[in-house]
């Protein structure tokens, strides 16, 4: 089974070769983290790549591994997915040119250049939207997986597109302070480039709007590693179909959650100095959450063991559907 899902995960050769080159990369800037001394808007200048190809690797993977779920090759979803690929080494490649010129790749506008570079990333990331909606169509029309498995790839994508949307103020100049030459910011009332948190970097002095982007974007790895945790923990007690309205549950927290953090970065809040308005939001937001997947979980009823409810007429036709879509994605 394990050969058998490898083989499948590599269809998609552009996809394959990409994750890797960025798996070296990563391992190329890391070393330039140590051994190169500059840095840029207050970060170590090949700390942005090595982000940047650490991320690519998360979604170029996850995206190998929903194109091995379909039961029929969809060329709709591998031509989407060349799409990506094509747009991520043009990102990629604007970043890591801009590093060696020793200058920002985001939001830099200070020479025609840089200007005509910026947009280029821009208007990639845009394609790359389209394309990562369309890929989530393309998947979700076929039976990729059991119901509860379904919900947590159909909420992961829509999560990873969520995490796109909430970027795009980081556009907005008007956000931070106006630096000449600089088209955005990923601070909100402080410039970029001040105290932040380790690694990621997220401003300690004001908003950050990278942290609501990175939250939603991994939704697309959280979501399905739920969905195997309560298939693994709790599948002998729970039927599919509770599962899978657990998933929901905890898919629209996590959007919640994205956009609640979204909007503490936009009134330019750092992430760990919260207001109460704030702390009543996230209280408030854990509260329902609970309540609703206690909600599930009463209603559920299903007895210890695994045991089903009786089908109706077209159950034990749906139960043997799920079963084998569920051989499918731990095949």
């Amino acid at each position: 089974m394990t050969d058998n899902l490898s083989r499948r995960m590599n269809r998609h050769r552009p996809l394959m070769v990409f994750v890797s080159a960025m798996a070296v990369l990563a391992v190329v800037c890391a070393v330039g983290i140590v051994a190169d001394q500059r840095v840029v808007t207050g970060a170590p200048i090949w700390l942005k790549p090595f982000k940047f190809a650490v991320s690519f690797v998360l979604y170029g993977g996850t995206l190998a591994w929903l194109l091995s779920l379909l039961r029929r090759r969809s060329r709709i979803a591998e031509w989407a997915v060349t799409v990506v690929v094509a747009m991520g080494v043009v990102e990629m490649c604007v970043i890591v040119g801009q590093v060696i010129r020793g200058t920002t790749s985001h939001y830099n506008e200070t020479t025609p250049l840089n200007a005509v570079l910026w947009q280029l990333m821009g208007a990639a990331i845009m394609v790359l939207f389209v394309a990562h909606v369309v890929i989530g169509v393309a998947v979700l029309r076929q039976p990729v997986a059991g119901r509860a498995g379904r919900y947590a790839i159909g909420l992961g994508l829509g999560l990873a597109a969520l995490g796109m949307l909430v970027a795009v103020p980081m556009t907005l100049p008007a956000q931070a302070p106006v630096i000449e030459g600089i088209a955005g910011a990923h601070s909100v009332g402080v410039a970029d480039g001040g105290p932040g948190l380790p690694v990621v970097g997220w401003s300690t002095t004001g908003g950050d709007l990278r942290i609501g982007h990175f939250v939603g974007l991994h939704g697309m790895q959280v979501l399905p590693i739920l969905a195997l945790l309560l298939s693994r923990i709790a599948g002998g007690r729970l039927d599919e179909r509770t599962r899978a309205r657990l998933l929901l549950v905890l898919g629209v927290g996590y959007g919640a959650a994205t956009v609640l953090l979204t909007w503490q970065a936009l009134r330019g809040q750092p992430l760990l100095r919260p207001d109460t308005l704030t702390l009543t939001a996230v209280a408030t937001l854990a509260v329902v959450t609970v309540a609703a997947a206690g909600a599930v979980l009463a209603r559920s009823g299903a007895p210890a063991g695994g045991e089903h409810r009786p089908a109706g007429p077209a159950g034990p036709h749906s139960e043997r559907v799920e079963g084998d879509e569920r051989t499918e994605v731990t095949a």
